[in-house]
């Protein structure tokens, strides 16, 4: 790396904005079972800033917010907080300090209304009641404030994904939170919605609101961002304005060494000359799935491109036996097969890696050991009974092969960064060695360090004789692994292009929009 990699951690910071930021937290450091996880880390972020956090799989970023909000202790190292030294050592004495969260995986409660989720434990009371008209009306206050058009009397569990974010960003901002922390809160929006988004960020920054923005989208770092901070195994890197460091420069402190070849397209010879594994023949589960009809064949990478509720997602699940096929036929390896059920599916050699790895992919308050023997039981059984040695010995295999960075097994699974996390989930299924891996979306919320290790894992196991089917909405993933691409729109296969045919990411985006190129 040029510059950047000169700076030693502990380094004085470039381009303070103030000489009071909003926040600063000055030589933290923090310690899991013996493991230092955060390294004498210096962050300031000032009034009316965007910084973007950017770090590797378990760089610590998650740890460092984390002890921002309260939910961990530092062991050592100072909080300021708009000049005055604070002890974060709750939750609730976080919010009373003015640090907001919005969460990646969302915390609202779907059955309550919007304003009963932003009011949830802090709830207006009126003759020892709960004032739900009051919300209401607080609320509807809070959206004006920030611009934006929601009903705080809607069910949350009836809106979409973009009106979550608004409600997550609402209930921080009803606790006169004025620092907020953003955890890839992009993650699950559209285009559109991630621009509205943006927009509603440059309004709470013009209202002098401090924002630590966590994101791996070099594209929208670059967006919304003012500054950037680099952690690199626990260590601060860097600090530096956006205009002063290149995407490669960013990227190359990220993961410690120059990237490209990992996110290029390799054209790996001709999967077509495999045997067809699964045939999929005119499925249709409505209203989503509509006749979908395609082959994956011995040594395959199959992309499925297509916008937000194509169908991408529950012909995913269509095949893997959670939704029911209304008609249709599928056969493995020539044989017709009944998935009708997550369990038929896994014992015709299929494994699903799902959209939401926290709700759908983990237990988290399990510990990594356990979620990973989760598929594998009848590998560590002894008789009627389980082997704790055969478990131990087979979790540690996975944790090794997979470079799942954990203290100990015995860590509750919640605890580990993204990355680490969707790790434990890509382990536990491989483990069942199946013919055919469904991956959807399967490098969501994870740094650039680890998302290289997922593609070249999929070709390795693609080399290796299995089918894959990737599906994803970053299309230079999609480019970089596909041999061929599906478009999906509408619940059918509306297109299907040869890797080779499809000249860049824009030709795809014409593609999946249907518009002709």
């Amino acid at each position: 790396m040029t510059e950047p990699a000169t700076h030693e951690p502990g380094a004085e910071m470039t381009d303070q904005a103030s000489p009071e930021p909003a926040i600063a937290m000055i030589g933290i450091e923090k310690s899991f079972d013996g493991v230092v996880v955060l390294k004498g880390v210096d962050l300031e972020v000032a009034r009316g800033e965007i910084h973007a956090l950017a770090g590797g799989n378990g760089a610590g970023k998650s740890t460092l917010m984390k002890i921002l909000q309260g939910v961990y202790s530092k062991d050592s190292g100072q909080i300021v907080i708009n000049g005055h030294p604070v002890e974060l050592t709750s939750i609730q004495a976080a919010k009373a300090a003015g640090i907001g969260m919005v969460f990646q995986e969302f915390s609202l409660v779907p059955s309550l209304t919007v304003a009963q989720n932003i009011y949830l434990g802090v709830e207006p009371m009126s003759g020892g009641l709960i004032d739900d008209r009051e919300a209401v009306r607080r609320a509807r206050r809070v959206f004006v404030d920030m611009g934006v058009d929601v009903d705080p009397r809607a069910r949350v569990s009836e809106l979409s994904t973009a009106y979550w974010q608004l409600t997550e960003i609402a209930k921080a901002l009803a606790q006169d939170a004025q620092v907020l922390i953003m955890d890839e809160p992009t993650a699950s929006l559209a285009r559109h919605e991630t621009e509205a988004l943006f927009e509603l960020i440059d309004r709470l920054k013009a209202r002098g609101i401090a924002i630590v923005y966590i994101s791996h989208r070099m594209d929208e770092v670059y967006r919304i961002a003012d500054r950037i901070t680099i952690l690199r195994d626990g260590s601060r890197l860097l600090t530096r304005p956006l205009a002063d460091i290149t995407p490669a420069q960013i990227v190359e402190g990220i993961v410690g060494k120059e990237m490209g070849a990992e996110m290029a397209y390799r054209d790996r010879g001709h999967p077509e000359l495999g045997e067809v594994l699964l045939e999929a023949k005119n499925l249709q589960a409505p209203p989503r799935v509509n006749d979908v009809s395609f082959t994956l064949r011995a040594g395959e990478i199959i992309g499925l491109a297509g916008l937000m509720g194509s169908g991408r997602t529950e012909l995913a699940r269509v095949l893997f036996g959670i939704d029911a096929l209304r008609s249709g036929e599928i056969t493995v390896r020539g044989r017709r097969v009944d998935l009708s059920s997550p369990q038929r599916a896994i014992s015709s050699g299929l494994a699903l890696i799902p959209e939401d790895r926290r709700e759908q992919g983990l237990v988290l308050d399990h510990s990594v050991r356990e979620n990973l023997l989760l598929p594998l039981l009848d590998r560590v059984q002894n008789g009627v009974l389980l082997s704790k040695a055969k478990g131990r010995t087979l979790s540690d295999d996975l944790i090794k092969r997979f470079t799942v960075k954990v203290a100990h097994p015995h860590r509750a699974v919640r605890l580990l960064s993204g990355g680490n996390q969707q790790k434990v989930v890509l382990a536990k299924w491989l483990g069942t060695d199946p013919d055919v891996l469904i991956l959807d979306e399967p490098t969501a919320g994870v740094d650039i360090g680890t998302k290289s290790e997922i593609l070249e894992m999929i070709r390795q196991l693609a080399d290796a004789g299995k089918g894959v089917i990737v599906i994803s909405s970053e299309y230079p993933e999609l480019l970089a692994v596909s041999d061929r691409i599906l478009i999906v729109r509408d619940g059918t296969i509306a297109a299907e292009m040869p890797r080779s045919e499809v000249a860049d990411e824009e030709a795809l985006q014409l593609a999946v929009q249907g518009v002709p190129a």
